[in-house]
């Protein structure tokens, strides 16, 4: 029975891994992603990656207070229907102020967590190396030493 489970272990993970590769290589066909990544802003965050990894973070995380904001706007519109436009100047004013400020917190907060992730990604990665360093499939020689004893 121990057998049988790293023989269904590794099948399912070689299913996982060619699910997983066939969802890569149809987002990277995808003909928006081609036109994006052709544009000068997908060139510069292809180049740097941990830019891109903070402005996505950025934006997942400022989904929210901006979904939120767009609902107080359309809330105080519908009022201002009714014939509350004092109110709506201000809180339209006050909801951008406050969502400046969320957006700017969000963005040191992004910072730090791709910051966190990318020192997580190499120290996990330098932890797996050092545990499990990488096999020869040949014959190992260890070097020579150049200089001879004359």
């Amino acid at each position: 029975m121990a057998k049988e489970e790293p023989l269904s272990t590794s099948k399912d993970l070689k299913e996982l891994q060619k699910k997983l590769s066939l969802l890569v290589e149809s987002i990277q066909n995808n003909l928006k992603v081609i036109a994006f990544m052709k544009s000068p802003v997908g060139q510069y965050l292809d180049r740097h990656p941990f830019m891109a990894l903070t402005v996505l973070v950025f934006v997942a995380m400022s989904a929210i207070p901006v979904g939120f904001f767009l609902l107080i706007v359309v809330l105080t519109a519908l009022a201002a229907f009714v014939g509350v436009i004092l109110l709506e100047g201000l809180v339209i004013s006050v909801g951008g102020l406050s969502l400046l400020c969320v957006l700017c917190g969000l963005s040191f907060v992004s910072l730090a967590m791709s910051g966190t992730i990318i020192v997580s990604y190499v120290m996990v990665s330098s932890l797996f190396n050092y545990w499990f360093p990488p096999r020869c499939n040949k014959i190992c020689i260890p070097p020579v030493c150049q200089q001879r004893d004359l």
